[in-house]
């Protein structure tokens, strides 16, 4: 028979919270201009995702803008590794997981943070970018994708680029949210300007330098004013 949780666990958890965010925030608030790039950790450098994840980095990073990842392995492995190759800066935001113990080796170690809570980390990867890149992944990729379009479909925060690379893999599931949720009326078709379907890694990296130049970096959210932070 199991021990009923005390209450008051739950109250100094709050704390716990707390110190990641100070601890995200304070790391990452001079990171300057950056990019969330998102992807599987389990993909193995031979595949051609892994390269694709190291060449739109390399694009991106030589125009001045720093490359977020999760810090794992696979397509954030990559990523990571394509910013280190151009001397960008490299971010990576790990999470505790029994099957994740270690960052991969191109974090810059000032940018090399660790969370316990996956809500923590989340708003790190949407306060500090000024576009997503996602490349094919599985749950974990999904959660990112769909969540940073709900919450610029709904205004809560600032709007900017998404791109999906890898169009064989997004294509399927393109194909179903236009043949299925679209037809039931439980998206908009406007929906889909909310991303960009593209495999050429310099059309990505003028994108999202073009957005740069035109918002500037500030948070993405809130879309009032500091009073409101």
């Amino acid at each position: 028979m199991s021990v009923p949780r005390k209450p008051h666990f739950d109250s100094w958890r709050i704390f716990r919270i707390l110190s990641e965010f100070v601890d995200g925030f304070e790391t990452m608030t001079d990171i300057g201009p950056s990019v969330s790039i998102f992807g599987s950790a389990r993909t193995d450098p031979s595949r051609p995702y892994y390269k694709l994840g190291t060449e739109v980095a390399e694009k991106i990073a030589k125009k001045g803008i720093g490359i977020i990842t999760g810090g794992g392995g696979g397509i954030m492995e990559a990523a990571n590794k394509g910013a280190q190759n151009v001397k960008g800066r490299s971010c990576g935001m790990s999470i505790n997981l029994p099957f994740e113990e270690t960052s991969n080796p191109y974090l810059d170690r000032k940018y090399d943070l660790r969370f316990r809570y996956f809500f923590v980390r989340k708003v790190m990867f949407v306060r500090y970018a000024q576009a997503f890149v996602v490349l094919p992944g599985g749950v974990g990729t999904l959660d990112e994708l769909f969540e940073a379009m709900t919450l610029i479909q709904t205004k809560k925060i600032k709007p900017f680029p998404i791109f999906l690379m890898g169009k064989s893999y997004w294509e399927g599931l393109i194909e179903w949210l236009k043949a299925v949720p679209l037809q039931e009326k439980y998206i908009s078709q406007t929906d889909f300007d909310l991303f960009t379907l593209t495999d050429d890694p310099q059309e990505v990296a003028d994108a999202i330098e073009r957005h740069y130049q035109k918002v500037g970096k500030a948070p993405t959210f809130p879309l009032g004013t500091e009073d409101e932070y």
